[in-house]
């Protein structure tokens, strides 16, 4: 089999991350897995390379930690053959927001928005000098859901889709493709790692199903994909209307609502 491009996978040794590189290795990619454990990415790394011979290679790195950030994000701009970046690590956490460390917060919210945009950042001129590659950013609905109760978590997650449709209006004239994927609960470790018990969530998604949909997104070359939602008009509509609600602002006039009376 000859390989395609390569595909740099984060939070590549469990959950989203391994069924995303299962399913990029048996499309006949080669693959970069990074993530904390380096035993489990070893262990993906030789299955999928025995089951489909693509080339997998192994980066070890904690992406909270400033310098194996730096690594990932070296191995980003400097090897060519990497046009596809998933960026899927991220961890969530439970609780009230009066009752999370703030060291707890700060470390959050570095692996879930500065490492992602650092590793886009990484690669992103390079593709864009090529005219073509992918960035796919795994969000969530909790960021357009703050009734959820995960304030700081869904406030990374909306960062995520933020980010993802600036970046496509810059960079998919340049022929990048950016993608962000929006799961609802989804049944991985994400969860114990927060300190929540999955057997207490209904209806979770599995994760093969969700990346398998992700994908179909991906392959469709959609900006958007929500796996969860069955009524596509319901995102067209809430989109449409921050559209309609852009078109209302006038910048240098106060809303009558606020202006002081004589």
């Amino acid at each position: 089999m000859t390989s395609k491009a390569t595909v740099l996978i984060t939070g590549a040794s469990t959950g989203i991350g391994a069924i995303y590189a299962q399913r990029f290795a048996h499309r006949g990619h080669d693959l970069v897995l990074v993530a904390r454990d380096r035993a489990r990415l070893d262990a993906l790394a030789v299955r999928l390379h025995e089951e489909t011979g693509v080339a997998v290679d192994v980066l070890a790195a904690d992406l909270t930690q400033p310098g194996d950030l730096a690594a990932v994000e070296t191995r980003l701009r400097e090897d060519t053959q990497i046009e596809t970046l998933i960026n899927n690590a991220g961890a969530a956490m439970s609780g009230q927001f009066i009752d999370q460390s703030t060291d707890d917060i700060s470390r959050l919210v570095t692996l879930n928005t500065t490492a992602l945009v650092r590793l886009a950042s990484a690669i992103a001129p390079r593709l864009a000098q090529a005219g073509k590659g992918a960035i796919v950013n795994i969000g969530s609905v909790v960021g357009f859901a703050p009734e959820f109760g995960m304030s700081v978590y869904g406030a990374t997650k909306a960062f995520a889709l933020f980010l993802s449709q600036g970046l496509s209006l810059e960079l998919a004239p340049k022929g990048v493709y950016v993608q962000a994927v929006l799961p609802a609960g989804t049944r991985t470790e994400i969860w114990e790692r927060a300190g929540i018990d999955i057997n207490t969530l209904a209806d979770l998604m599995s994760v093969d199903d969700l990346v398998d949909a992700a994908l179909v997104g991906f392959d469709r070359r959609e900006l958007i994909t929500i796996p969860p939602l069955h009524d596509a008009a319901r995102w067209e509509a809430l989109n449409g209307a921050r559209l309609g609600l852009i078109s209302d602002l006038r910048q240098a006039q106060v809303a009558e609502r606020y202006q002081v009376k004589a």
